[in-house]
C-alpha cells in the first residue's frame, strides 16, 4: 500500500474536475492504496499543501485537471525524486499528450498509474525558469510561452467558451488587431538571437494550446529544450501560418528558427520592438521578461508514461 496525496481541480473539464477527482480517488483507494485529499480552493493553498504532503512523506503525488494541474505537480515535484500521477481531465492536455497518457478517460489515466506505482515511474526532463540571477525558480514540464503566444494565452484565460483548442482561435482574433512585433533578445548555449519578432517558445515537450505542435520535434527525455524563433511576422503572416501550428509545418517557414538549447535567457530589447508580454509556462502565467529557462534532465518522475510522443 501507497500513500497517495490527491489534489482536484474540481473546475477542469468544463465542470467535470469534480466528478473526475470522486473517481479517481475511488479508484485509487479500491486499488489499497491510502488517499489524501489535498485539494484546495485556490491554487496556491494546493501547492502549499501539496508541498506540505511531500515534506510528510508521500509515496506520490496524484493531480486531476488539465496542464495547470501538471504544472502544480511539477512544481512541487520536480527534483524530489517523488513521482507524480497525471489524470488528464482538462481542456487542452498538452503534457499528457506528449507523454502518451490516456485523455479524458479517467479510468485509463488511474490504471497508467497504478502501474506506474508498480511499474515504477518514468524519468522525464523538467525546466527551473525565473528572473535571472533571482533566488526564486518555478518549474515546467512543456512549454515557455514569450510572445504572441503568452499575449493570446492570457486572453484564453479570461474566456468561458469555447474550450481546447477553439478557445487559443478566438482569443487570437483580438490579440493579432493590436499587434506588432516585439523585441527580443535570445541567449542560447551557442549564440544569441536579436531580432524583432512574433513568439519566443522554449519547450521541453511538442504541444501547447490545446493541441498546437510548435516544437515538432521536442522530447521531454533528451535534456534539452528546443527553442522556436519566430521573426517579425505581419498580422497577415501570422494569420497565414497559424493553421501550420496545427501539424507543425510552420517550422519549414524561412522566417521560424528551432534551435535546441539547455540554457536560454529571453530578454525584451527596446530598441528592436515593444517588450513582449508576460511569460505564461503549461498554461499558468510566470512573470514579465527577462526570464531565465534551464533545463534538469530527469528532473520529474512520471508515472505511467510512455516516452514517446503520441
Amino acid at each position: 500500500m501507497s500513500r497517495l496525496g490527491l489534489v482536484v481541480n474540481p473546475a477542469a473539464g468544463r465542470g467535470r474536475g469534480a466528478a473526475a477527482g470522486r473517481r479517481t480517488h475511488a479508484l485509487l483507494a479500491a486499488a489499497g492504496h491510502d488517499v489524501h485529499d489535498l485539494s484546495a480552493p485556490t491554487l496556491a493553498r494546493a501547492t502549499d499543501r501539496a508541498r506540505a504532503a511531500v515534506l510528510a512523506g508521500v509515496d506520490a503525488l496524484v493531480v486531476v485537471g488539465g496542464d495547470g494541474m501538471v504544472h502544480l505537480g511539477a512544481d512541487v515535484l520536480a527534483g524530489t525524486g517523488v513521482p507524480l500521477g497525471v489524470v488528464p481531465v482538462g481542456t487542452g492536455n498538452d503534457v499528457a499528450r506528449a507523454v502518451g497518457l490516456p485523455r479524458a478517460d479517467v479510468d485509463g489515466a488511474v490504471a497508467a498509474v497504478l502501474a506506474g506505482l508498480g511499474d515504477g515511474p518514468v524519468a522525464l526532463d523538467a525546466v527551473r525558469v525565473g528572473p535571472p540571477g533571482g533566488p526564486v525558480r518555478e518549474w515546467y514540464a512543456g512549454v515557455l510561452s514569450c510572445g504572441l503566444d503568452a499575449a493570446v494565452n492570457a486572453r484564453a484565460n479570461t474566456l468561458r467558451w469555447p474550450h481546447g483548442t477553439a478557445r487559443y482561435v478566438r482569443a487570437l482574433v483580438p490579440e493579432l488587431a493590436r499587434f506588432r512585433p516585439y523585441g527580443y533578445r535570445v541567449t542560447l548555449d551557442d549564440g544569441v538571437w536579436e531580432s524583432g519578432g512574433t513568439l519566443v517558445a522554449v519547450a521541453n515537450t511538442a504541444w501547447f494550446g490545446g493541441g498546437l505542435r510548435i516544437a515538432p520535434g521536442a522530447d521531454p527525455t533528451d535534456g534539452l529544450l528546443d527553442v522556436v524563433l519566430a521573426g517579425p511576422f505581419t498580422r497577415a503572416g501570422a494569420v497565414g501560418i497559424f493553421p501550420g501550428l496545427y501539424h507543425g509545418r510552420h517550422v519549414r517557414d524561412p522566417r521560424v528558427r528551432v534551435v535546441r538549447s539547455r540554457r536560454v535567457v529571453v530578454e525584451p530589447r527596446a530598441d528592436l520592438g515593444p517588450p513582449p508580454p508576460p511569460a505564461f509556462a503549461d498554461g499558468e502565467r510566470i512573470g514579465p521578461l527577462p526570464l531565465v529557462a534551464e533545463v534538469v534532465p530527469g528532473a520529474l518522475s512520471l508515472l505511467g508514461a510512455r516516452t514517446a510522443a503520441t
